[in-house]
């Protein structure tokens, strides 16, 4: 049973759709508490509900949030609803029309209209994403129904589970105006030990990110990292199967094949594929002496000069992508790619330069020498 790995994987496990599962973690929950609490200050929640653990990074990523929402009005939609089923109890049932009319009465950025077709399809996006991860229950209808005709009725029932999707806070955030004051909420119960502050945030970096980098505002905990590697190395080798790499300027925990911990690096899709091929092409251009690798093992270029390798890397290995990406313009292939490397943290853009991350070179890809000599026909 990998119960560290499913409690950090997942937001929680709730009794009502896996019981099984729901009981084995409860069960074993005591081998992975101490670490949870002690080395990352994370809180665990056990009720009939769910199990939960508290999970917030050290810093916040590009790749943090919730993946289905892509416009700011849905997250604004499904705070509402947490707030609407504040008032519900467990295995209260209500009706589409009920939840609208609420939203229609508490937003007040704009006038919403369910006549018009876009606010609608926001809110079912929202909606199934809350019934996805157990927060509601479809009882009767469909929400497509909805999309069609902002008359039509669908019944739910509330979980009971949407008071534990928040972050319960010691503190009174009202007067909270940036992300950076939730922040330093975080560490206000434990400020008093500057050690245990560092310890947690240095674990948390280690497990929630894509890799730790030494630099004047971080020189303290990546001492931590260099001075404890061993001591690190061998508690979370018990736990779960990693390796930590601690490089002059990085940290790395790499995880074994069979390991899965929320998003990882390399995912199972043509996109990261196409990105494990760039950082090939980036170690060939360093090889070359065609790009070079700062002081700090970082890599500064000019968007143009980013913008070739990506070029390259459609050009020389385009045949062997999926259609999606075999027939994207370069424009569209830039940005996508882009994107997705600016999402992991793998780069970052100031003003018409591009910085590389260490990350990049700690994992390439390429495809067989046999692919390529038939012209990407894999015979």
């Amino acid at each position: 049973m990998r119960a560290l790995e499913i409690l950090l994987e997942r937001r929680w496990i709730l009794k009502s759709r896996e019981k099984e599962l729901y009981y084995q973690i409860k069960d074993e929950l005591g081998t992975v508490k101490k670490f949870l609490m002690e080395k990352l200050g994370y809180q665990v929640i056990v009720n009939p509900y769910l199990v939960k653990v508290e999970k917030m990074p050290a810093t916040p990523e590009n790749w943090m949030g919730i993946q289905e929402f892509t416009r700011k009005i849905e997250y604004i939609f499904f705070c509402m609803i947490l707030m609407f089923l504040e008032e519900k109890e467990a295995e209260e049932q209500f009706v589409l029309s009920e939840l609208t009319e609420y939203i229609q009465g508490q937003y007040r950025e704009e006038q919403i209209d369910w006549t018009i077709y876009q606010y609608r399809r926001h809110l079912i996006k929202v909606i199934k994403y809350c019934v996805n991860c157990g927060i509601l229950n479809l009882n009767d209808g469909s929400e497509e129904n909805f999309a069609r005709d902002d008359t039509s009725e669908v019944l739910y029932e509330n979980t009971g589970v949407s008071r534990y999707f928040m972050k319960n806070f010691t503190q009174d955030i009202m007067g909270y105006t940036t992300p950076e004051d939730f922040e330093k909420q975080e560490w206000i119960d434990v400020n008093e030990d500057r050690g245990i502050v560092r310890r947690q945030r240095v674990y948390r970096k280690l497990l929630m990110t894509m890799g730790m980098y030494k630099s004047p505002e971080t020189e303290e905990d990546f001492a931590y990292v260099r001075n404890y590697r061993n001591m690190i190395q061998g508690e979370l080798s018990e736990l779960f199967d990693c390796e930590l790499h601690v490089h002059r300027t990085s940290a790395f925990l790499i995880l074994g094949e069979d390991c899965r911990m929320g998003k990882c690096f390399p995912e199972e899709n043509t996109l990261s594929d196409i990105v494990l091929l760039i950082h090939g092409i980036i170690s060939n251009w360093i090889q070359q002496g065609r790009i070079e690798v700062t002081v700090d093992e970082t890599i500064e270029i000019p968007k143009e000069k980013f913008r070739e390798i990506l070029e390259e890397c459609k050009e020389r290995y385009g045949k062997g992508f999926i259609k999606t990406y075999r027939e994207m313009t370069t424009g569209d292939f830039f940005e996508s790619v882009q994107r997705y490397m600016l999402e992991l943290g793998l780069i970052f853009l100031e003003k018409d330069i591009v910085r590389i991350r260490t990350a990049v070179g700690k994992i390439t890809g390429h495809y067989p020498k046999e692919f390529l000599e038939n012209g990407g026909r894999d015979e």
